[in-house]
């Protein structure tokens, strides 16, 4: 049976589309449509339910020793308040999730992908033998939301007396929002300005009207699944199961920057051995020259030969553009390299172009 977020009943009174996504019952869209709700984030704001995303709360006088050990970000620099990206890797230096790490008052809070929720806690719990180390499921009683784009700051400054202006990129604090106690996230999955909210679960139907109510004058729209996918995938953020999986490394998913080489951390020889072999693969963006949709599994091939596959692909909304993130040999990863995208067992041309595809003008 699908598990339902506590604003299910709010997004079917608002005509959402209810779709499985991860074990979950969610709006794919909204009677705006997916378009509509996209352009909203890029120019306006967009306002999303993301409570099917697992929160882990983690404690205790080794807290800090024993995350330095499971992922690859040096969280030794970050101080209260920080927030900061980062992976969970296998010894083989493949990726068992991509994660956000929030370093809060005595205490951290790990976000995982919703679909790794029972995995990651296995995986996290599995390693906790020698530490002293509480881990507090916080899932099912602190809700997610995330309000994005350029005009999120300003809508959200409505419902708080907090100076948002001060709150660097990156970072959260934790205040009262709307006369409920808050951690408010100046973090987001769509490549614009915005907010991830984290709420006591019995008030967050209460906060999502207000935060609706808030910026119903300056264009906010609930948005969809439909909506978030364009949106990261425009800023070509990783997609667990898409761009990232347990067969597929930092190195080869160009996020090498995530990873600290200077303090142990699980699959830190593998990733050494990868980094002085070089990748076997690596991640690109494509643009098609022939008109085609380069869809997800499509293979990639040069004169014929099968050489890589595409991990997401669409029309970009902002662009307009027809573009995909894929895998192929570094020999054909520079910028410019011309390779075919099979389509419809049709080869498609496509052209290899920098990434990411869209940044705000304001960044």
């Amino acid at each position: 049976m699908l598990q339902r977020t506590p604003l299910y009943e709010t997004h079917v009174a608002m005509g959402g589309r209810m779709v499985e996504f991860a074990g979950y019952e969610l709006p794919v869209q909204y009677p705006t449509g997916p378009t509509a709700e996209h352009h909203a984030v890029r120019t306006a704001a967009g306002l999303f339910d993301i409570d099917h995303m697992g929160q882990f709360e983690l404690a205790g006088p080794d807290v800090e020793a024993f995350l330095q050990g499971i992922q690859v970000w040096d969280i030794a620099a970050m101080r209260e308040g920080d927030a900061h990206y980062s992976l969970l890797c296998y010894e083989d230096g493949t990726v068992v999730d991509d994660i956000f790490l929030y370093k809060l008052h005595n205490r951290w809070l790990m976000i995982v992908n919703a679909a790794n929720r029972a995995k990651d806690w296995a995986w996290i719990e599995h390693h906790l033998d020698r530490f002293d180390v509480a881990l507090i499921e916080r899932s099912d009683d602190l809700a997610m939301l995330a309000l994005q784009g350029p005009k999120a700051e300003q809508i959200l400054q409505k419902l708080t007396a907090y100076p948002l202006h001060t709150v660097a990129t990156r970072t959260a604090i934790e205040t009262w929002i709307g006369g409920m106690h808050v951690i408010a996230g100046r973090t987001g999955y769509t490549g614009e300005d915005g907010f991830e909210l984290y709420v006591p679960i019995d008030y967050v139907v209460a906060f999502w009207n207000q935060l609706l109510e808030a910026g119903k004058d300056d264009g906010l729209l609930a948005c969809g699944l439909a909506a978030r996918d364009s949106l990261r995938f425009e800023a070509c953020m990783p997609l667990y199961g898409h761009e990232l999986s347990a067969q597929i490394n930092p190195l080869e998913a160009r996020l090498g920057w995530t990873v600290s080489w200077n303090k142990p951390f699980i699959g830190r020889n593998a990733l050494l051995k990868v980094q002085l072999e070089k990748p076997a693969k690596l991640l690109v963006g494509l643009e098609m020259v022939d008109k085609a949709v380069p869809r997800e599994h499509y293979a990639v091939a040069v004169d014929g030969a099968i050489i890589g596959h595409v991990t997401s692909g669409m029309k970009s909304p902002t662009l307009g553009r027809f573009l995909a993130m894929a895998y192929v040999p570094p020999e054909y990863s520079a910028p410019g390299t011309r390779l075919d995208v099979i389509v419809r067992d049709q080869p498609k041309q496509a052209v290899v172009v920098k990434r990411p595809f869209y940044k705000p003008k304001y960044k």
